[in-house]
């Protein structure tokens, strides 16, 4: 193991380390707004540590600050995650073959940490890079959210921290990257239509699962690719 650790050089490191510096300023706000909205301070520390997926818990979190039912919080999140059954299968050979090596592993699969181990063409550094990135990533976003959640006792009104803009801005994020490919565009753009269209009559976070209707506007040879 000390030689896998050993392939790794500097200008990696500092890809890490800028992952992790944002991690930590992103756990903050989660932690903040979390506890400003309403939810103990051991809620946001606790999820983070046991789920670890930032937009999961920005989703969670966001639906029921806005009095959505917690069901339709957990199968958003659920939703949401369903991305890394194909991160298991890209990077599965590299997390390692002993139970522990895969519980672990699975935990810290995150997209920053399968980003780095799938740029790596040699086998070694890609193991290596997956365990750096993730264990900095999973040590960043719980200090960060600690001290975020112990900040947001201070905050009384959660209109300041801006609740109401802070959740779409975290999923426009997320999904910004993959909306430069026409087929993925027609599907979002229908989706946030329903969402949209819905949102008025509906409880928060119900419209959020019907807009998956719009993957029936994803064209059929991609459907075939698929």
């Amino acid at each position: 193991m000390r030689s896998i650790w050993r392939t790794l050089d500097a200008e990696l490191w500092r890809g890490v380390l800028a992952i992790a510096v944002a991690a930590v300023v992103n756990g903050l706000s989660f932690g903040a707004i979390s506890v400003a909205a309403g939810t103990p301070v051991w809620v946001p520390v606790v999820m983070s540590l046991l789920v670890f997926a930032g937009g999961s818990q920005y989703l969670a979190v966001g639906v029921v600050a806005a009095g959505g039912n917690p069901v339709a919080a957990v199968l958003g999140g659920l939703i949401l995650n369903a991305r890394h059954l194909p991160f298991g299968l890209a990077v599965g050979q590299l997390i390692g073959t002993s139970w522990p090596a895969r519980l672990v592993g699975s935990h810290l699969m995150v997209d920053e940490s399968v980003a780095f181990a799938m740029a790596e063409p040699d086998p070694r550094r890609a193991r290596a890079s997956f365990w750096a990135c993730g264990a900095a990533l999973f040590v960043a976003w719980n200090v960060g959210v600690l001290g975020g959640a112990l900040t947001g006792q201070l905050v009384s009104d959660p209109a300041v921290l801006g609740l109401d803009a802070v959740f779409p801005a975290i999923m426009l994020a997320l999904v910004l990257p993959s909306l430069t490919d026409s087929a993925k565009l027609r599907p979002a753009l229908l989706g946030g239509a329903i969402a949209l269209a819905t949102t008025p009559f509906l409880p928060a976070g119900v419209p959020v699962l019907l807009s998956l209707v719009g993957l029936i506007a994803v064209p059929r040879r991609v459907k075939e690719a698929a």
